[in-house]
């Protein structure tokens, strides 16, 4: 019995332990979360999530904070700094911004991304302290914290870039902001679009930062230019932290948090800025992502034992006989060649341009690659024959036992949400409920997955799988054989990166950050391609599950860029991006 709920029951105990963990880390002191709706620009509705001390009310009022997360993420992504914000007595306002996460719109619908409307709804809370109001924005995160200021030139009080720039995009901002503090990193790789430096340990000497200070260049780290007590205050960091790290590290956070402490009026409970907690809450909602691939692999497993999905129960037939000359040709093809055409086919895919069906920017990229990956597998097939492997294929209960795994997963998640409010996540890594929008978007690329998972996991199976292999070796292989490009690819980045201060490929700062959730990600799907095969002896259980997965994943998880109204680019203005 144990064999078979074996993963059940350790998926279970993962996420209510990792997300128990994470609720207690992000509610410390008797902090509480709300997930708020408010009224925004141009009809929109948006969201957020408000952190609110214990102990304010109208009568006691508490400073605040609105925060910001950057490109394709969701407010989530600033949980430290709010954890550590609220837990020093500050109300702060984790917002989505307009076409992320459950905001409504799209990216380029709203040109301040939700930001004034943002900061008017925390000046409408009666028990914020109007007078004492900060902003902090990490990347793309700045735009609707710069125009806020801009529209609000005295509705704050201090003002953090963290990673990030005035007027990025070309976001409105005013042309001069009240106590500011920029937080950059030595290895941040977006240096040359953000301060106009080729690396962000130069970021001292950019002119822009200078005429942002008033001050001529190079601006001394550290050195406090100007009077809190005034509002004339500007700081630069520089930590040795890299554009993610910025908000995924202590010194990072406590930057943002020491500023904020050090301009804003009131804050209940003052801590050092390097008495941080936030880790643990990452730790334990990554432990629910790691219990969430367990429950999907458990749940496989106890349906094949229901009278409805008995019959897939079919034990795996490989064609080879051993790992010879033909697997390791198999194996590195599989693993380098999505690697090696990741940039280039990211490249290809701005020209997948948002529509009404297919709305997300990011995920028609990624799905160009994905299904030019699936035409060279298919190629190679051809060219690479080998044994003919025997599936045994049963496509509708195949559908089906995806279908409830995929179910059972997310209820997991929606109950922990509701309960906890908390997602599936560790740094990048995030898995986020669906809203009734989202959930309608995925359907169509639900349908471009799966066509590239049931090429790819049946190249999988039939290449890799060796008769008698036992499961801890086949499925630390497959899981290998599908994350080790990224693995190599972002080695050799960050490595030269660490060394020389830029990346190897330094004009794919975006792609770059993108593909170190591709290495978990792969991961994953090499481990349910390994089980769901050996359990049916087929690939299509597997891919389906996948495909659910992926789509769900990418589609909760980035920015929207199709509205009514949006205008296609021309292709020579797609090539440029």
């Amino acid at each position: 019995m144990l064999r078979k709920w074996g993963f059940f029951i350790l998926g279970v105990v993962l996420i209510l332990g990792g997300s128990y963990l994470a609720n207690a880390v992000q509610t410390a002191g008797g902090v509480t979360l709300r997930d708020v709706r408010f009224a925004g620009d141009q009809g929109l509705t948006q969201a957020g999530m408000l952190y609110v001390p214990p102990g304010v009310s109208a009568a006691h009022p508490a400073p605040a904070v609105l925060v910001s997360h950057g490109y394709i993420n969701t407010r989530e992504m600033q949980s430290p700094f709010a954890i550590e914000l609220a837990r020093r007595g500050f109300v702060v306002l984790a917002m989505d911004m307009v076409g992320h996460g459950y905001s409504d719109g799209a990216v380029g619908q709203s040109k301040d991304l939700g930001g004034p409307a943002a900061l008017r709804y925390l000046q409408s809370l009666p028990f914020v302290d109007k007078a004492n109001i900060g902003l902090e924005g990490h990347s793309m995160g700045g735009v609707p914290i710069a125009t806020a200021a801009a529209a609000q030139p005295d509705g704050y009080k201090a003002i953090v870039f963290e990673g990030s720039t005035p007027g990025f995009l070309g976001a409105k901002a005013p042309a001069k902001f009240h106590d500011l503090a920029v937080v950059f990193g030595q290895y941040d790789e977006f240096a040359p679009l953000m301060w106009g430096v080729p690396k962000g340990s130069e970021v001292a000497n950019s002119k822009k930062l200078a005429k942002v200070f008033g001050e001529p260049s190079p601006i001394l780290v550290g050195k406090i230019y100007g009077a809190i007590a005034d509002g004339s205050a500007r700081v630069l960091e520089n930590p040795p932290v890299t554009h993610p790290w910025e908000h995924f590290s202590h010194a990072g956070v406590g930057g943002a948090v020491d500023w904020l402490q050090q301009s804003l009026a009131g804050a209940a409970h003052p801590l050092p800025p390097g008495d941080q907690i936030w880790l643990w809450k990452d730790i334990g909602t990554g432990l629910g992502f790691v219990g969430f691939v367990c429950l999907l692999l458990g749940t496989f497993e106890v349906l094949l034992l229901t009278p409805l999905f008995a019959s897939l129960n079919r034990p795996a037939q490989p064609v080879a006989e051993k790992r010879g000359g033909r697997w390791w040709l198999a194996f590195v093809l599989t693993a380098a060649i999505p690697a090696l055409t990741f940039y280039p086919l990211m490249k290809l895919g701005v020209l997948f341009f948002p529509m009404q069906l297919f709305p997300q920017s990011i995920q028609n990229q990624l799905i160009v690659w994905a299904l030019i990956n699936a035409a060279i597998t298919l190629a190679l097939s051809l060219v690479l024959r080998g044994g003919k492997p025997a599936f045994t294929n049963h496509w509708g209960k195949s559908a089906g036992i995806a279908v409830a795994t995929i179910a059972v997963g997310y209820l997991a998640l929606a109950a922990v949400n509701a309960i906890f409010n908390v997602d599936f996540r560790f740094w990048v890594l995030a898995l986020h409920p669906l809203d009734g929008r989202h959930a309608v978007m995925a359907i169509p690329y639900l349908i471009l997955w799966a066509a590239f998972f049931l090429v790819a996991l049946r190249a999988l199976a039939a290449n890799l799988a060796v008769k008698g292999e036992g499961f801890m070796f086949q499925a630390g292989a497959w899981k290998l054989a599908m994350s080790l490009g990224f693995i190599v690819l972002l080695v050799a980045e960050y490595a030269t990166l660490f060394r020389t201060g830029l990346l190897l490929t330094p004009t794919e700062p975006l792609n770059t950050i993108v593909a170190i959730q591709f290495v978990p990600l792969l991961a994953t799907v090499g481990a349910i391609a390994a089980v769901t095969y050996r359990r049916t002896n087929s690939y299509v259980p597997g891919a389906l599950i996948c495909a659910l997965l992926l789509s769900w994943y990418v589609t909760a998880g980035t920015a929207t860029h199709w509205y009514p109204g949006f205008k296609l680019p021309t292709p020579g203005a797609a090539r440029a991006r």
